[in-house]
């Protein structure tokens, strides 16, 4: 397990290697730090924007290796959102490190956790209409909220984040068999058996064993 000093000084550590990086114009801190309200289970969450006319895909490419070469990274999932790349590094000492890359011109919040660090940053985003693809990630990081609240024995919180696991992963389906999914109006709607793949996503007690 990582500690609150490994992630400071990881962040800090890859903050500087944006700034040295000349193919990137600018960086924010995003997540919980951007909240205020990061704890010891919180991982890193950082925001890039490529100077305009560099290939991002190589970027990540570059950042991807020295994850793996010099950040003791095992794994890694990505996410694309519009002409955001994500990819969410897991390593070795369970701390997960999720790193955003954009091109300048589309480097926006498209949400309040976004402190621009260096560099600037155009106009905040309107919140754009849901995904699946969206709706999937919210869902893994819900998951990963939850597992950190059950560490902590914090079971309510834990609950809550199941219940937003569970709800996103609905919607999702909802959305892939165009069916209404605000409010949970499609979800009875979902085919038996894509209802019954949830049916266990329910927590019967806040009891930390179950």
């Amino acid at each position: 397990m990582f500690t609150s000093a490994e992630r400071e000084r990881l962040r800090a550590d890859l903050l500087v290697q944006a700034r040295r990086d000349q193919r990137i114009a600018s960086g924010a801190i995003t997540g919980s730090a951007a909240g205020g309200c990061e704890d010891d289970w919180s991982d890193i969450d950082l925001a890039f924007g490529v100077t305009t006319g560099i290939s991002v895909p190589e970027v990540l490419s570059d950042w991807t290796a020295q994850m793996y070469d010099r950040n003791a990274a095992v794994h890694h999932v990505d996410t694309r959102f519009e002409n955001w790349f994500y990819r969410t590094f897991l390593l070795s000492n369970t701390l997960q490190v999720d790193l955003a890359f954009v091109p300048w011109e589309h480097f926006q919040a498209l949400g309040p956790r976004f402190n621009v660090v260096f560099g600037a940053a155009r106009e905040p985003a309107h919140f754009p209409h849901p995904t699946s693809a969206k709706m999937s990630a919210t869902c893994l990081a819900a998951i990963d909220c939850g597992s950190a609240c059950i560490s902590k024995g914090a079971l309510w919180p834990a609950d809550y984040f199941l219940g937003v696991a569970r709800d996103n992963a609905l919607m999702s389906a909802c959305l892939k068999h165009d069916l209404p999914y605000q409010h949970g109006r499609g979800f009875d709607l979902l085919p038996a058996e894509t209802k019954a793949a949830y049916e266990n996503a329910f927590a019967l007690t806040l009891d930390g064993n179950e």
